[in-house]
């Protein structure tokens, strides 16, 4: 189409995002240290006021990763309990059994693949962190 069939170009309006507030980033630093403390009775407490079972820090982890991957495996099962997506891969193609396996937390292990976590998701995947660190125990628990 040439210049002269078409109309004014218009000028596209972009919408600027309002910066987050510090008290939010506060809130959402504390949420990801009470995973990584398994500090469950409290973090349970934020979740239940509606601070999202699946949020995600600007790694991608959330916190089901961050618990998994510290070996908190009651804080697993209350934020699987709450709705956090076992299936969610990090950044880095990480998944929380992934980490689970890596720390050799069996208990945490256990919850997720009860709750259906697939053992061949993520890059590494969960069987191939076990395989590759020699890791037999958790490869048995991985069916």
């Amino acid at each position: 189409m040439s210049e002269q069939q078409q109309g004014p170009v218009e000028p596209i309006e972009q919408s600027s995002a309002e910066p987050i507030e510090q008290g939010v980033l506060d809130l959402a630093a504390r949420v990801f240290d009470l995973a990584r403390a398994g500090a469950t009775a409290e973090l349970v407490e934020y979740l239940d006021a509606g601070v999202p079972a699946n949020l995600t820090n600007h790694k991608g982890d959330t916190l089901l990763i961050l618990a998994a991957y510290h070996g908190h495996p009651e804080t697993v099962g209350a934020l699987l309990a709450r709705g956090a997506d076992h299936g969610r891969i990090n950044d880095r193609g990480q998944t929380p059994l992934a980490a689970a396996v890596f720390k050799q937390s069996a208990e945490t292990v256990q919850a997720l693949v009860a709750a259906g976590a697939d053992p061949d998701a993520g890059q590494p995947s969960a069987r191939a962190t076990a395989q590759f660190f020699d890791l037999p125990e958790m490869a048995a628990l991985l069916g």
